[in-house]
């Protein structure tokens, strides 16, 4: 992806603004999720390189990237859009989070770091230049969500306030994420009928940026990666047919969802959208 355009998408600080999926098999991994998603691959880095670097498209737009071949298990991973990585990953040591990785460059692409938050959850950061992040969300095939779930949700809470500006809201259906402006920041840049279109939600979704909640007994704190599908049933069988598997089934008055695994191992979920009759 080149320079900022006035039709590309932008992030503000402290809105998840990327995804990538490590496999130890990239060729395995496109396989799969170029056929369930109908994503396109390009790699990034020259053929000598030690690891492939693999960016997904989406109708020619950004939606996520594998790396690999993995030292460890196939996992999604979430990155979080900052304005400096290096005084966010400061900030974020100094409040109990271990580094995993310093702040580097990824090339002329952005800055990226990656820690461990207090409750134990992998959180990225990316700071942008000249990859902004996806450039279509919210779409079949697309990514719609990432959410935490975590060991202490209140602490969670409270440490991604102080590092990343974040408000937490209980809308009933869920402790919700904000990031105050986000909503203004879509209406005034890429999604102008945002507030239109969203005139029955709930006040203030148009800030959410995902859900916070309690993981499961004996469930590791980290970031679940969600993606839109047309249809639930059909992806999910599309998983099983390409040696995934479904862990489990859940529907609710907005959604359908299937929690899977893709064939190396990697966790994610899919969502259908069934929004009551407005």
């Amino acid at each position: 992806m080149g320079d900022l355009t006035p039709t590309a998408r932008t992030y503000p600080a402290g809105v998840p603004s990327w995804i990538e999926v490590a496999q130890p098999d990239i060729d395995a991994g496109t396989a799969f999720y170029g056929e369930l998603f109908g994503w396109e691959f390009a790699d990034v880095l020259p053929p000598d390189a030690p690891f492939r670097h693999v960016i997904a498209t989406l109708d020619g737009l950004d939606v996520a990237s594998l790396r690999g071949p993995a030292d460890g298990d196939a996992v999604w991973s979430t990155y979080v859009a900052v304005d400096d990585a290096d005084a966010v990953a400061r900030s974020m040591a100094e409040h109990g989070a271990g580094i995993v990785s310093e702040p580097e460059d990824a090339g002329p692409s952005g800055r990226a770091a990656t820690l461990i938050d207090p409750q134990g959850a992998e959180v990225r950061l990316w700071q942008a230049r000249r990859r902004l992040g996806a450039q279509v969300t919210n779409v079949p095939g697309a990514w719609n969500f990432s959410d935490l779930h975590t060991t202490d949700p209140a602490a969670a809470g409270a440490f991604y306030a102080d590092v990343l500006g974040w408000r937490l809201l209980d809308q009933g259906w869920a402790t919700v994420i904000q990031v105050p402006g986000y909503g203004d920041h879509l209406a005034a840049t890429s999604d102008p009928d945002i507030y239109e279109r969203q005139a029955k939600a709930p006040e203030g979704f148009a800030d959410v940026i995902g859900v916070i909640g309690l993981a499961g007994e004996g469930e590791p704190a980290h970031w679940q990666v969600t993606f839109t599908v047309a249809d639930r049933d059909a992806a999910a069988e599309t998983v099983e047919r390409l040696g995934g598997e479904v862990e489990r089934t859940t529907e609710d008055d907005w959604t359908r969802k299937a929690v899977v695994r893709d064939p190396q191992g990697a966790r994610f979920t899919l969502s259908q959208f069934t929004p009551p009759d407005w």
